[in-house]
């Protein structure tokens, strides 16, 4: 395993630079969730392609370009189809994508096993995400998607940083504690709750602090399993697209597991 520089220590001016980067993406991304239609498919193909970009450097460097090209057009198909509201056959389509990525890997001297992996990394949650905003009240749901994992990464990073105490899995993220886990996870509960109630008869207080709780989970886990990820290929960061937060994959592993927490409860509620 490559051992990673020595990790950070948290100090108030990263905190203004993530808090700048926030202003500017988060007022976007809720409009083109809220309006959905073309510009929230635009979101979703904009986040694929850096997410591919981000992949392929990753784990394919001697060609990230063939790679890239594979992961990305296997995930699109998928992305596109499942917005037309083809379900079935936008799961086909990724699944095919990612025995593609794999050919095309093999091909080019690099690890199969990780172009179609990305294929299914990124594919399964956009796809789940844009079925997601295409149900009724689809909006919402969404809105609080990114409510829970946002306040779940917030109050762990401020949590964790200011209390800080035993670490939570130091062989993976030295930098994560267990009173950030505490907190993020209370954050991410009190998200869900609050936006139950904000939202009206979309679903009741106690269904949406369940869906907070275990979607805070979820973004904990995603968060750990991309610093496994990064420990395995070696890398600090998967990119530094975003001041103060890294790679977008950086920023959106917590969101990438917990979507699907999210939509599997919307899926849930049509059989209830």
């Amino acid at each position: 395993m490559t051992p990673l520089p020595p990790a950070k220590q948290f100090d108030w001016s990263n905190l203004a630079i993530r808090a700048a980067s926030a202003l500017v993406l988060v007022p976007a991304t809720v409009a083109a969730v809220w309006f959905g239609g073309w510009p929230f498919l635009l979101l979703i193909s904009v986040g694929v392609a850096l997410l591919s970009i981000e992949w392929a450097g990753m784990t394919a460097p001697k060609a990230p370009i063939r790679v890239l090209s594979a992961v990305l057009v296997g995930v699109l198909a998928g992305v596109f189809l499942i917005y037309l509201r083809y379900v079935p056959l936008a799961w086909a389509a990724m699944a095919l994508g990612a025995g593609v990525a794999a050919f095309i890997a093999r091909r080019v001297a690099e690890r199969p096993a990780d172009a179609a992996f990305g294929v299914v990394y990124i594919g399964v949650p956009c796809l789940a995400l844009v079925w997601l905003r295409g149900t009724p009240d689809g909006a919402l749901w969404v809105l609080m998607l990114f409510a829970v994992t946002w306040a779940a990464d917030i109050a762990a990073f401020l949590v964790g940083s200011v209390l800080k105490g035993p670490k939570l899995w130091p062989r993976f993220s030295p930098n994560k504690t267990w009173s950030g886990f505490v907190g993020g996870l209370a954050a991410a509960t009190c998200a869900g709750a609050g936006c139950s109630i904000l939202f009206g008869e979309v679903m009741g207080p106690v269904t949406g602090a369940v869906i907070g709780f275990t979607g805070g989970l979820a973004t904990m886990g995603g968060d750990l399993w991309e610093s496994m990820l990064k420990r395995r290929f070696g890398v600090k960061d998967s990119g530094d697209l975003i001041p103060g937060h890294g790679g977008l994959l950086d920023r959106v592993d917590g969101l990438m597991f917990a979507v699907l927490v999210v939509a599997l409860a919307r899926l849930a509620e049509f059989f209830t």
